[in-house]
Order: structure tokens, then sequence, then C-alpha cells
């Protein structure tokens, strides 16, 4: 698959580069960031973190907001941010900023005019790590990590997957959309009205129903706005300790759902995939 390379940035001896290509899932043109640590100039090959963002982001909010770089290129770890929905002016979209583009919810939609293009469950599992392994001096060692929508998708992910992710964290993730406004409006949408294809998208439903044991790491802001109505952080660490799940659920007071919270503790998320690579 060809890509092509829109910008290119230094950074902490790495470097930042943005790309576009031909997505066949997702039948328009894509765009990722990569972060490539300073080990890689000589070929080397590390592990990549594939960081998954929230409602309304592009590629660019974690790359420019959270200070990761300066981490991954003292532990030698690459990271991949893709967009958060299929772009472009025959994509369907909506008026509010929870559905349609920037609000892809990492699902694969079944119903229309959804389906045509919002297949991002597809491009983050097999199109984008098959282009990322073919394109960058990365190796086989993978974890997943995401903010709100995009915590829902990285543990989601996880969890459906297992094997292909050494680990999953997230901040402020969305963990029972099922019994939320933004994953019952999106999974309405995208997926239809059975409700056992929303589980199926469900962190803590896969929970509940997996053998999987991927490690996971949480950290949840207590002056997050959103935290009673749409995360439920209380609803996944009662499914993982019902089913003896490894769960590392940290809570902080005084954090808010932002970027703020999300450059406080990404350093330790960083070392947390490291130490499972």
């Amino acid at each position: 698959m060809t890509i092509e390379n829109i910008s290119c940035n230094k950074s902490f001896g790495g470097w930042h580069k943005q790309y576009t290509h031909r997505s066949e899932v997702n039948r328009c043109t894509m765009r990722f960031a990569i972060y490539l640590p300073p080990q890689c100039s000589n070929g080397t090959k590390v592990p990549v973190l594939y960081w998954l963002s929230g409602l309304t982001c592009t590629d660019e909010n974690f790359m420019q907001k959270a200070g990761a770089q300066r981490v991954a290129a003292e532990l030698g770890v690459a990271i991949v941010a893709p967009d958060t929905s299929p772009r472009g002016d025959d994509v369907a979209d909506d008026d509010n900023y929870d559905l349609g583009k920037g609000a892809g919810f990492y699902v694969n939609a079944t119903q229309s005019p959804w389906a045509t293009h919002y297949h991002m469950y597809d491009y983050v599992v097999k199109e984008l790590p098959a282009i990322i392994e073919e394109n960058f001096p990365v190796s086989d060692k993978r974890a997943i990590a995401g903010h709100s929508m995009g915590g829902h998708g990285a543990l989601s992910i996880a969890l459906k997957n297992p094997g292909m992710f050494t680990s999953a964290s997230a901040f402020s993730p969305i963990t029972n959309p099922v019994n939320c406004p933004w994953g019952q409006k999106a999974f309405t949408a995208y997926l239809g009205d059975d409700k056992s294809a929303w589980e199926a998208h469900d962190t803590v439903c896969l929970i509940n129903a997996s053998k999987a044991q991927t490690p996971m790491l949480v950290d949840q802001g207590l002056d997050d706005n959103f935290l009673a109505e749409q995360l439920k952080p209380e609803a996944l660490q009662q499914a993982a300790e019902a089913n003896q799940y490894p769960l590392t659920l940290r809570q902080h007071d005084g954090y808010d759902h932002s970027y703020y919270f999300i450059a406080s503790f990404i350093g330790d998320h960083l070392r947390f995939h490291a130490d499972h690579f």
C-alpha cells in the first residue's frame, strides 16, 4: 500500500511524522501520525503503542498535547495515532459532535448510511498495523491505549483480540457504553437495535464474558464532568473484581477530562506498556 508523508518534525532525537493513504476498509483517504524514537535510526525494530483518541479528535491532539515523545524516546517505543473516523466529502456525518466524523467509536458500522465508510474496528485491528509493520522499523510487540471514546476502543479491542496486544491502558474511558448516552446513541446508529452487537464492543460486558487476561491500567480524574453519566469506572472495577481480571484503576482528585490530565500521567502509561513488551 502506498503511503504519503505530509509532515516531519524532529522530537527528542526521534521523528514525528504524518502520513495519508487510501484505506480499503474505510473507502476513503485516512491520516495517521507516528513517532519513531531515536533507536530506529540504525534500523532497530522497536515495539509500538497504538493510541486511540476521543470524540472530536484527530491524530494531532495526542501527539501535540500529551508530551509523550520524551518518555517514548527514553524507552525506545514507537507511537502510532490514527484518526478517530473516516473523513471526506462523501462520508456520512451528523450535526452533533458525538456521531459521525470524529466519532467513529472503533466499530464496524452495519447500518445505513454509516456502513459504507465507518469500519474503524477493522482499520485499527487489521489495516493500520499491516501498514505500520510493512513501512516502519517496528517489531511485532504491540500495546494499545486511548482516551475517552478511544479508551473504550483500546480496552474493548484488546479484549476482543487476545494475544495481539501485550497490554492495554486508558484515560477516562467509556467503560460501559451499552449503559451510557454516548454509547447508546453511537451503537444504535452504527450497529442497530441488536443489543448483543453492542455488548460485543463493551469493555464491561467483554470482561464478564471473556477469558482474556491482557493487563490493563486505567486512570480516571474525579473532577471529570463526564464521570457519572458517561464513563462509569465503578462498573469496570466491579467486573474486574468479579472476574479476577488484571486491572489497575487509579482515581485522581482534582483532575478533569482534558489533556492536562493525560500529560500528567502519560509517562506512567508508557512505562507500564514497556514493562509488558
